[in-house]
């Protein structure tokens, strides 16, 4: 009896393996196309989304004696990009165009009025005010209103971005936005407007008190 010699098992060779990992990955890519375009297989992998988030609690409260009279609505675009010395933009490397939207309100602190600043006559009827200056709050960023144009970065900052609890946060870019933000309502003329809105506030105001000559001032 004679044993068949077997013959050298065949390698597969190496642009042969490459070859199917892409006929793979196209496969996979086609198969999420379809199930996204024909009707009744997206909702079969769909994703459910369900709020856990605790009540909110109560930590403090302030009593407001601000008159808030003024508010303006702004828009910048913010171009960030961060460099490494030595390393190409395609390795190490970012840059975030980004679309800021807020809104900044002008008040008067009302609750700093002294005795010395509201004077009244003798017959009710001529009212002298001294307020201090508008103010700005702080800029408020509109989520809602406010988006990433484009994003890139280089192959070190996606590979972090596999192992961060926030993958390409954009922390930064909204910090940029709202002091530019900030830079705009101070030299809008948002204080000026406010200053105006809060004297036709106290005429209308005391005027329908019975005072017929009404004086507003402002300073610190």
């Amino acid at each position: 009896m004679t044993t068949p010699v077997k013959g050298p098992i065949a390698r597969v060779p190496g642009w042969a393996k490459v070859l199917g990992a892409v006929v793979l990955v196209l496969v996979v890519l086609f198969a999420g196309i379809r199930l996204s375009v024909l009707p009744g297989l997206k909702d079969l992998f769909g994703t459910e989304t369900e709020d856990r988030s605790g009540p909110a609690l109560l930590e403090s409260i302030q009593d407001i004696s601000r008159y808030d009279a003024a508010s303006g609505n702004f828009q910048v675009v913010v171009d960030l990009e961060k460099d490494t010395k030595f390393l190409p933009d395609a390795i190490r490397g970012s840059r975030t165009l980004y679309v800021g939207a807020g809104a900044v309100d002008a008040y008067v602190d009302l609750g700093k009025l002294g005795k010395d600043d509201v004077r009244v006559d003798d017959d009710r009827t001529s009212a002298t005010l001294r307020l201090p200056h508008a103010r700005l709050g702080k800029p408020a960023l509109d989520p809602e209103r406010s988006y990433a144009v484009s994003k890139q970065r280089g192959l070190f900052d996606r590979l972090g971005d596999l192992f961060s609890d926030n993958p390409g946060s954009e922390q930064a870019v909204q910090k940029l936005a709202v002091r530019h933000i900030g830079d705009a309502a101070k030299e809008s003329g948002l204080t000026t407007r406010a200053e105006t809105n809060t004297t036709e506030m106290l005429e209308g105001l005391l005027r329908s008190l019975g005072f017929k000559e009404v004086r507003v001032s402002y300073g610190d």
